[in-house]
């Protein structure tokens, strides 16, 4: 009889330790992390790009069952879709703030994030954006952080390889107005010209055309060496293609159209020639590249395209800090997230200057050899 209380005090403890630890998984509590991305229209293949890269390091984390503060805690992602346009965006912003989110992952677009911006900077919500314009971080705000180099940066490499590598002299720069795309341009025009290259016109149009016929037509009597294009892969594609039907011979250069599938699908054979730069290295260059690409083939059954393992790192940056400082509070996180310095899949040092750009990010040329991108150099970010 005595044995057989002991075996039920046993099987009684075992059950209770067994309930309180199931008590103890359904207590974690929910931190959301707000996420904001094209995820409809002609950008939706950036979006989904993006927004792979965070989940895959929400459920990294999750995985590692963390504790912070004390208490167990399960990240959750709030996304929404901004559209790649500046009043959704800000809309998306409120909307999140108003959800509770406890840090932002994105948004994407330059001229989504910098207005965007100010809201989660007045709630006091650190950002962590893939948008590339030098503005979002010269605003004055703390709360404002990078996944990629910026374009002051890019544009730089970008211009100065146009001349003295590819000798390239009387340039046509033409830009779709955004605070991307022009910004870029900007960049890449003064670069440019102090390498000794002379910008011998400079058109515009807007991120949602595709005939660009009158401008390349007027760009063809000046027989430029070579044209730049600031702006998406959307629009990029179709005027590498009327560039070649019109028979202009100069190949075009721009951003934002390496590894997504749709400038090589749109562009066919006309992409020939194109060159590209791209903030950060190649993915066989990345310290972290091989690990990354298994796990995201394995997650999401299809290749790593651009920005994702950017946005992966962003992420795990905000979870160090959160985890670093023991808390989930914007207020306290926020200062430990401002001195990240931390091994990544991108970069074996991934730190923030006092603005939130990042302090070492690398630009890579691509050039697009038998309907393939192949790499032509890259300049830091190791």
């Amino acid at each position: 009889m005595q044995h057989t209380m002991k075996q039920l005090a046993g099987a009684t403890l075992v059950a209770a330790l067994s309930l309180a630890g199931t008590a103890n998984a359904q207590q974690a509590e929910d931190v959301k992390i707000g996420f904001a991305g094209p995820m409809t229209g002609a950008q939706a293949h950036y979006g989904k790009d993006f927004q792979n890269g965070i989940t895959l390091a929400v459920e990294d984390m999750n995985a590692t069952k963390p504790v912070i503060g004390g208490k167990p805690v399960h990240f959750v992602l709030d996304a929404a879709d901004d559209q790649a346009d500046p009043r959704t965006g800000t809309t998306v912003a409120q909307k999140l703030v108003d959800d509770g989110i406890k840090g932002m992952l994105g948004h994407f677009n330059s001229g989504t994030t910098i207005p965007a911006s100010r809201i989660y900077a007045n709630a006091g919500i650190p950002e962590i954006a893939m948008a590339t314009a030098p503005e979002y971080t010269q605003q004055g705000f703390k709360t404002t952080f990078r996944m990629m180099t910026s374009d002051t940066q890019q544009g730089s490499v970008a211009g100065t390889f146009a001349v003295k590598s590819l000798g390239m002299k009387k340039i046509a720069v033409v830009d779709d107005r955004t605070a991307y795309g022009q910004g870029l341009a900007d960049q890449f025009a003064k670069a440019a010209k102090e390498a000794g290259g002379t910008i011998i016109d400079r058109e515009y149009t807007n991120d949602k055309a595709v005939d660009f016929k009158s401008i390349l037509t007027k760009l063809k009597a000046q027989k430029p060496d070579l044209i730049y294009y600031g702006g998406a892969d959307s629009q990029a594609a179709p005027m590498v293609k009327q560039m070649k039907s019109l028979g202009i011979t100069a190949p075009l250069m721009g951003g934002e159209m390496v590894h997504t599938p749709t400038f090589l699908k749109i562009a066919g054979d006309a992409a020939n020639g194109t060159v590209a730069s791209l903030a950060g290295l190649p993915l066989e260059e990345m310290p972290g590249g091989k690990t990354y690409v298994d796990k995201y083939k394995k997650r999401f059954g299809e290749d790593v395209q651009t920005y994702s393992p950017y946005a992966y790192d962003g992420a795990m940056a905000m979870f160090a800090a959160m985890k670093a400082a023991n808390s989930t509070d914007p207020a306290k996180y926020l200062p430990l997230l401002a001195k990240t310095n931390m091994p990544a899949v991108t970069t074996k040092e991934l730190a923030y200057d006092t603005k939130g750009d990042l302090k070492n990010g690398g630009i890579t040329l691509y050039k697009v050899v038998d309907g393939k991108w192949t790499t032509l150099q890259s300049v830091g970010g190791k």
